[in-house]
């Protein structure tokens, strides 16, 4: 299996077991995929993958999470690995945020919920070409 990982970030397990679902489908065992329930949980888990060896290429992360919204959870992650790319899968953001967002993480994508899957992982695969990832 690769070192390489996409986070997906969101307080809903339904939307998590959905996303890996389709991701594994997808990409197989090209990533590596982690989960996470929340921004403070997700930040400790890119500081451990990154501490093993891993290199977490995107984050895929809601917004409307308790604790930390996904744009804060977003800006402190992409501080830490610039190299990232960043996608927000959400059905509540506000434009302040997203804008935000756009500003202090790159964000790269919004995609509104429930989403087309096709369009996730297009998003993806552009995404990391763009970045010379893929």
């Amino acid at each position: 299996m690769s070192n390489h990982v996409i986070l997906c970030v969101d307080d809903e397990q339904v939307v998590l077991k959905s996303l890996e679902s389709q991701l594994v489908h997808e990409f197989g065992s090209q990533f590596h995929i982690e989960l996470s329930e929340g921004g403070p949980e997700a930040l400790e888990l890119l500081d451990e993958l990154s501490d093993e060896g891993y290199k977490t290429l995107v984050i895929i992360s809601d917004w409307l999470m308790p604790e930390m919204k996904g744009d804060d959870f977003l800006i402190k992650a992409y501080k830490r690995f610039p190299h990232v790319l960043t996608l927000m899968l959400t059905g509540q953001a506000d434009n302040e945020a997203i804008e935000k967002t756009k500003s202090y993480a790159n964000l790269y994508k919004l995609i509104n919920k429930p989403w087309d899957a096709s369009e996730l992982i297009e998003s993806i695969k552009t995404g990391l070409r763009e970045l010379g990832n893929l």
